[in-house]
């Protein structure tokens, strides 16, 4: 298979599909074949051309020129493997998961759901797979279009509101400033193609980098960065499963790997580093972190809750390229693969949780853990990861992060790093707490859930077995951690050089 195809398949096999899901309107159990299928395909095509980067095919692919040295162009390159293996690998886990929780909560437009889900995994393989900022910022858009009737889902008043707010802020910002900074780019250094060291060096007055760094971190408003944050927990209102692509799998995701391709390949850390162009935004990012974490303690909702900690969580890997190191790269870079485990898991329990009791509040949940020892088990374990404990993968982003803030002596950034886990101590394991040990067991409320051997009454499997294998996924990325290493070392290090004490033990 070329290159040309094979990217080309990455991208219109999705959006392909969603003509047969379309067909199968009234055949639930096809159209619900086509879409694992999809899913488990486009995994393997990912697969493929990982291997073949790795064994130092050059792959890219440009499909035409919109201007003069603008090209619709693609180029795999680590990071971009990274966000697609994620997204695809994800999709399948979340297709399986949709199965269980369309058909549990009888939810309507369920054939629309699926086809705005393939749509934006189709821009989300664009996204990873862009060699330049205009082919990115092109499929960011469609990302965001696609993604909002997923939001408006339900169709409520508080739906239709929280979409509108979902899409105002991210069209808003994506206009408003991503585009400016883009065209200003292309002024500036002639081209918008992605290059390590980056494009910018000699073509800027130096003076003038932190506010087109501004534009584009604003810009990105998927990364949700304080004060631009506000759409992710108004698209709480959304099912489970969109919350679940939001959060990990495409949405958030895009934004912070854009982030990190716009520090490395737009501007260079090393002239990020030599300039101090991005030390505000290293502050501003850990006050987010410690912010959102703030805010979350106070949510009773669980959703809510798990909304303001995606967005603490994310601006770790915004400071990891603030801090413009390395380490904090490659700290950002596994981040992204972390985070997406833990919080997948964590929200599909919300969502069994939801399906099995109809509940959605902290305060409800006492006992629940007795009667659901397999989602919470589940939740426990994605908690521990987001907390950074091991065994679990999170401990290995969050140390690269601390060393980072280390290599560049930002004493307070680590501490801002250890706060914040204290913080998700303090958000997520009374859930967890309340589930177990308190309250009586209310097996009354668990009437959506059939009854099984033990008095266990768990959400319908396709519920259940998801979170169980993310959970198992959080552990397997502490021990492979250091595959995730070495695809983002050629970026993270381009000159071969590595710090004393960087690489896995």
């Amino acid at each position: 298979m070329t290159p040309d195809l094979a990217i080309a398949l990455t991208i219109f096999m999705p959006a392909g599909a969603t003509l047969l899901l379309a067909l199968l309107d009234k055949y639930p159990n096809a159209r619900e074949t086509v879409s694992l299928t999809t899913a488990a395909t486009l995994f393997l095509v990912v697969m493929a051309l990982f291997q073949d980067l790795n064994a130092g095919v050059v792959l890219t692919s440009t499909w035409f020129n919109v201007l003069p040295g603008l090209p619709l162009a693609f180029e795999i390159e680590p990071l971009g493997m990274l966000f697609a293996t994620i997204a695809s690998g994800l999709w399948i886990v979340t297709a399986v998961y949709s199965i269980g929780y369309m058909r549990g909560n009888k939810e309507k437009h369920q054939t629309r759901f699926y086809i705005c889900f393939a749509i934006a995994i189709s821009a989300s393989m664009g996204i990873a797979f862009a060699g330049n900022m205009f082919t990115l910022f092109i499929f960011y858009e469609i990302l965001t279009l696609s993604t909002y009737p997923l939001v408006a889902h339900k169709e409520t008043t508080d739906a239709r509101r929280g979409a509108r707010t979902y899409l105002g802020i991210l069209i808003g910002t994506s206009i408003g400033f991503q585009l400016i900074a883009i065209i200003w780019t292309w002024a500036a250094a002639g081209t918008l193609d992605f290059s390590v060291g980056g494009i910018l060096r000699d073509k800027i007055d130096p003076t003038l980098l932190p506010f087109l760094l501004a534009l584009y971190a604003f810009g990105i408003g998927k990364a949700a960065l304080m004060p631009f944050h506000r759409w992710l927990p108004a698209a709480m209102v959304a099912p489970t499963p969109v919350s679940a692509l939001l959060h990990a799998v495409a949405v958030v995701k895009a934004g912070v790997f854009t982030m990190l391709k716009v520090g490395v390949y737009i501007f260079g850390i090393d002239l990020l580093a030599e300039t101090g162009a991005s030390e505000w935004l290293m502050w501003l990012a850990g006050f987010s972190i410690i912010a959102a974490s703030i805010v979350a303690m106070t949510k009773d909702n669980l959703k809510a809750r798990l909304a303001y900690s995606t967005i603490s969580q994310l601006s770790y890997i915004t400071l990891g390229m603030a801090l413009a190191t390395s380490l904090g790269v490659m700290g950002g870079a596994m981040h992204i693969a972390m985070h997406a485990m833990g919080k997948i898991t964590l929200f599909m329990c919300a969502g069994a949780i939801y399906v099995a009791t109809h509940k959605t509040e902290i305060s409800e949940m006492d006992g629940l853990g007795r009667a659901m020892p397999f989602t919470y088990a589940a939740f426990l374990i994605g908690a521990l990861s987001i907390i950074g404990l091991p065994p679990l993968g999170g401990s290995w982003s969050k140390y690269y992060l601390m060393l980072g803030a280390a290599d560049t002596g930002q004493l307070v950034m680590i501490g801002v790093f250890m706060l914040s886990s204290l913080l998700n101590i303090a958000y997520l394991l009374p859930v967890v707490a309340r589930g177990f040990y308190l309250g009586g067991r209310p097996a009354h409320a668990l009437s959506a859930a059939p009854s099984s051997r033990g008095g266990i009454q768990e959400a319908p499997i396709w519920c259940v077995v998801p979170p169980c294998l993310t959970a198992i996924g959080c552990i397997l990325l502490f021990f492979y951690a250091g595959d995730i290493y070495t695809l983002i070392e050629p970026v993270a290090f381009p000159a071969g050089t590595l710090p004393e004490g960087a690489s896995l033990p």
